[in-house]
């Protein structure tokens, strides 16, 4: 909408291409999907991967107590994995949900409220989370040996 030498506004014809208020420089939308299409595959192959070795190798989901986890994550190779399954799944929702509020929210201050409230949740997720995988203790004194990873001593 343009306003004339009187100050009314001007419609635009409907059927005049639509232009721009102003330039946009960046290409962020277009690397936010990229990162959704790459994300999701490696995602796909991260949590499937994750799925096999809780579920298909050893002794299936009864297997599954504090010293199975704690034996993972003693390997900082089990950390990274599921460190970067957190990050990557965290972001890539993250990036969903914000699409959605840009899409659905009409007023420019729902967007901003609902997009800061997004932000600073996952934020909170991925500190605690992150500090859960790093600061985890497999070998917890004063516990039954029976239910600690067989490479924790007494």
């Amino acid at each position: 909408m343009t306003a004339n030498t009187q100050g009314t506004p001007q419609i635009a014809a409907p059927r005049a291409t639509f232009r721009r208020s102003r330039s946009t420089r960046s290409n962020y939308e277009l690397w936010s999907w990229t990162f959704m299409r790459l994300s999701g595959v490696v995602l796909i192959a991260l949590v499937f991967g994750h799925l096999f070795v809780n579920l298909m190798l050893g002794q299936g989901i009864k297997a599954i107590d504090f010293a199975f986890v704690g034996g993972k994550w003693a390997s900082p190779f089990w950390q990274t994995w599921d460190l970067l399954m957190l990050w990557l799944a965290e972001v890539h929702g993250v990036n969903g949900v914000r699409t959605i509020i840009n899409d659905y929210a009409e007023k420019d201050s729902t967007r901003l409220v609902l997009k800061a409230l997004l932000m600073l949740s996952a934020l909170i997720v991925l500190v605690l989370g992150t500090l859960v995988i790093f600061t985890f203790d497999p070998c917890p004194t004063g516990e039954p040996s029976n239910l600690l990873p067989s490479f924790c001593t007494k």
